[in-house]
Order: C-alpha cells, then structure tokens, then sequence
C-alpha cells in the first residue's frame, strides 16, 4: 500500500469565509460552495486559520457605528460557528489554545478584522475587539484612512503618507494587548512605520513578491528583508491577479465581458462568488507552481523562518489550478517538497511560521 501523501498542519493567516455565513446563511461547519469550510480544511490539513471581518467601506457611509455594527455580525457568526461544531473547531486566543487544539484534533479558529475603519478611529473599539476574542487586525484595506494610507492610489493631501500619531497608537495599542499588527495592503510608509513603532513582530499576512510581479499589493525585497529582520512573516497568498501579470491582464479583459457583466445577485457576497465561479471557469487556469515561484522567492530574500500562508479564500476571485478550495492545501506542500524543501521547512512554512509568531505576540 502507498504511503499517505505528505500533510503538514497548515496556518491559513487570511480567509474572508465568514462573509458567507452572514450574507449567504453558510454553515462552514459543513460542505458548502465558496472556497474554505471546515470540512475541506480538515481534509487539506487544516490546523489553524484567521477567521477576518471585512468591512465594505460603503458601510462607512451610513454613518456612524454602522462598520462597527457590521464587523460585530460577523463575529457573530465566527462565534456562532464554533459554538455549533465544537467536535471540528475552536476559537483561541493565544499559544496555549493552539496546542490545546492541536492535542484535541480540532481546527483552532482566530478572530481576526481586515481593515481599520472597523474600529471608527477609537481605541475603545479596538479593545472592544479584542474582548471579542480579536488577535490580529490588518490595519488598513484598500480605503484609505485618516490615520493610515493603504497601497492603493488616490489618497488626498489629508491622509497620511504612512501612520499618524493616532497609527502610531493603535500599533502600541495591539502590541499592549497582543493582537498581532498585519500590515497587507499598507502604503510602504505605513508598512515602515508600524515595523518602527512595533515592539512585537509583525505580519503581511496575505501578500506576494514585487520581484515576481510588481502588482501593487506585493512587498519589494527589501520590505522582505526588514519584515524579517523584525521576526515577522509573510503569507504568500493565492490570488492569481497578485501573482502573475498575465493572468491579471486576463481577468481585467473578462470583466468587461457581456456574460461576466450579465451575472447578478440579491447580495454583494452572492454576486463576487458568481463573479468568482465565472472567472474559474471561463479563463485557463494559472499553474500553482506561480504560488510556489513567490514561496521560494521569499525564503530566499526572508530566510525559511518567515514565510507562510495566507490564502484569502473567499476574499479572492480566481484561484490557482491545484489550489481552488481548502482541501487542496497539500497540494501546495507537495509542490514545495518537489521545488526542493525538506519536509521541516515545508512545516514551517506551511504553518509552523506564523503560528511562532501568533504564540509571541499573544503570549
């Protein structure tokens, strides 16, 4: 009989699944569509995954405590979540709950929010947060905000080009109460700024390599290196658009296509995964080895000690060929393997790295 295929325990640092169970009435405790549950999490070797909250910044403009009253839903449903299947899931807040869950074989779930407008310029909002369970935020998305600018063009003359002083404490802020500081999606004077103002490491937890593709949310090599001097991480995530120029350009000219415009839904959730299938679907398929390209780039430039991975399933469109949804984790660990890494450093990378400095900042 053959051996079992090699299945390293796998830290997923950045999903967006929780949208669905709000807008959808998903329960990703079960098969469901979309990219990630945690059925086909335990099936591709999931140990440990970052549950995000991601705002609409449209919800910004309802007014006040409307992105809070939005990010409380869907902890809510993370919540929600493990409280229905305890037998598969737990939610945990520091290192003891990682090991408390890897010895009891269940999948251990973190809270975290992708975006700073969640806490509506309040740090009694962050820590509101955190008494939710929260341990990681990414601080900016692609909104700019008035403490923090993102990646994105466009920022007015009013935002920052990095932090401001209220940037500035919200990073104090999390370090005091260990939720670790993810800068994915910064300004590259933000990214500095929190590596400067952090006394804890940090991560990008959703990111790809600027040497590869130049894509805008993709970190140069010398942010690579500086992140991991600070003894932070980097998630390689699987969005094909961040990781090949080519395949960006294809789904750029998809878009404008009558049958991708034709595609509708009662919700904004409903219709990006209608988007999502038609794009998977339609154009040929991206090769995983492009997600293999940017991993060993980042060894090379970071050192194995500070890659990972952080898909952003169910926050992305189009996937990789091999790597469609959660139960094709080890897909990527074998490709890594033949790529040439020994097994400890596809651990590690696969999961070991960002659940090192998950435990540091928690602890």
């Amino acid at each position: 009989m053959d051996a079992a295929p090699f299945l390293p325990p796998v830290f997923d640092a950045h999903v967006d699944s929780l949208q669905r169970a709000v807008d959808l009435d998903h329960d990703l405790g079960t098969l469901t569509s979309g990219h990630l549950d945690l059925v086909r999490g335990r099936e591709g070797g999931l140990a440990s995954v970052v549950f995000v909250s991601w705002v609409d910044p449209a919800y910004m403009a309802k007014g006040p405590g409307s992105a809070r009253r939005r990010t409380d839903d869907l902890l809510d449903a993370y919540h929600v979540l493990v409280e229905n299947h305890p037998e598969q899931v737990r939610a945990v807040v520091d290192g003891a709950g990682l090991d408390s869950a890897r010895e009891d074989g269940v999948i251990a779930a973190i809270a975290g929010i992708e975006g700073g407008h969640s806490i509506e310029e309040s740090l009694e909002y962050l820590e509101h947060y955190h008494r939710r369970g929260v341990r990681m935020m990414t601080l900016v998305w692609n909104n700019h905000l008035s403490w923090v600018r993102s990646c994105q063009a466009g920022a007015g003359p009013e935002i920052p080009d990095g932090l401001s002083s209220f940037g500035r404490e919200v990073v104090q802020r999390m370090n005091q109460l260990g939720m670790v500081v993810d800068v994915s999606h910064a300004s590259e004077k933000a990214f500095y700024d929190a590596l400067e103002v952090s006394t804890q490491p940090i991560v990008a937890s959703h990111s790809g390599c600027a040497a590869i593709h130049s894509h805008v949310r993709n970190l140069s090599d010398a942010q690579l290196r500086d992140l991991a001097s600070a003894g932070g991480v980097v998630g390689v995530v699987f969005c094909t658009s961040f990781l090949d120029g080519d395949a960006g350009a294809l789904e750029r000219g998809e878009r404008e296509s009558e049958a991708y415009r034709a595609l509708s839904h009662d919700n904004e959730t409903g219709l990006f995964h209608l988007q999502a299938d038609h794009l998977q679907a339609t154009l040929p398929p991206l090769c995983m080895e492009r997600v293999v390209d940017h991993v060993l780039h980042a060894v090379e430039v970071c050192g194995i000690r500070h890659v990972g991975v952080g898909s952003d399933f169910d926050g992305i469109q189009r996937r990789p060929e091999g790597l469609e949804d959660a139960s094709c984790y080890g897909h990527l660990a074998q490709a890594l393997l033949r790529r040439g890494l020994n097994e400890d450093d596809v651990c590690a990378v696969m999961g070991g790295n960002m659940a090192r400095v998950f435990r540091a900042v928690t602890a």
